[in-house]
């Protein structure tokens, strides 16, 4: 899992808008027309997307989901890894306050 104290924030380079229970993530440095670069998150990685402000910790967000869930920590800890993992692949996510700089496309 990521440590705990990892702070992330959203990307410049990532328009993301909630349609129901879901979000989704455009990458904008990718052409408009390539479906591959459109990602959709479900209701707990839409959650977890609504809590990474660049100021709050992992283990903050952690915490504040098994308050949230009925989820046992270490199914939440997969999710937590695979969510951010995921995040950070597609350049949806950096480390760091939210006056850090972009993630270059």
């Amino acid at each position: 899992m990521t440590a705990p104290s990892t702070v992330y924030r959203r990307s410049d380079n990532v328009v993301s808008r909630r349609i129901l229970d879901e979000v989704v993530l455009v990458p904008i440095y990718q052409e408009l027309a390539d479906d591959q670069a459109i990602f959709t998150l479900n209701e707990i990685g839409a959650r977890i997307w609504d809590l990474v402000d660049g100021r709050r910790t992992v283990e903050e967000i952690r915490r504040t989901l098994l308050e949230e869930y009925d989820v046992g920590p270490e199914r939440l800890d997969a999710d937590l890894s695979r969510v951010f993992a995921q995040l950070l692949e597609i350049g949806a996510l950096g480390e760091g306050d939210g006056d850090a700089p972009s993630i270059p496309g």
